[in-house]
């Protein structure tokens, strides 16, 4: 079975959040580190994976990164609080 993934990176001053979804999840974080991939990755320096979610198709990630990427920055902190209280860098 192919898994796709929401992810959630952060600067390392935790003040801004970067909100993707990939089929590949360490390909495209290996694409942010090196600044290969998103302009707003490169901009803001988002490059510690913070939060992630699986989902068995391609189709309910994407469903939950736009859902995501509307909510306000409060509810995003909560959810990551959920599995990354310390917001830690994360590994994958």
């Amino acid at each position: 079975m192919k898994f796709s993934y929401v992810y959630i990176l952060t600067n390392k001053y935790r003040t801004t959040f970067y909100i993707g979804v990939t089929a590949n999840l360490p390909k495209r974080l290996e694409e942010h580190y090196h600044e290969i991939t998103s302009k707003f990755t490169k901009k803001y320096n988002t490059k510690d994976l913070i939060y992630f979610e699986t989902f068995s198709n391609i189709e309910q990630a994407i469903a939950k990164e736009k859902q995501l990427k509307n909510w306000h920055k409060e509810w995003k902190l909560n959810l990551i609080n959920t599995i990354n209280p310390t917001l830690k860098t994360l590994d994958y």
